[in-house]
């Protein structure tokens, strides 16, 4: 199942350069693009503010 972005995200970015498969597009707030996804978490621990979580 692929992470999504809650609202807690604060558009640091942190995420985007740590998805191996550059699903993570800018915005104000980031969006995971689920079939790229490949669910691997890196994203989540990497998000400073808890934001991700599995969808």
């Amino acid at each position: 199942m692929a992470y999504v972005i809650t609202e807690d995200c604060v558009a640091c970015g942190t995420c985007a350069g740590e998805c191996p498969v550059e699903a993570i597009s800018e915005g104000d707030i980031y969006k995971i693009d689920p079939d790229k996804c490949l669910s691997c978490g890196t994203c989540a621990d990497a998000c400073p503010t808890g934001a991700i979580i599995e969808g």
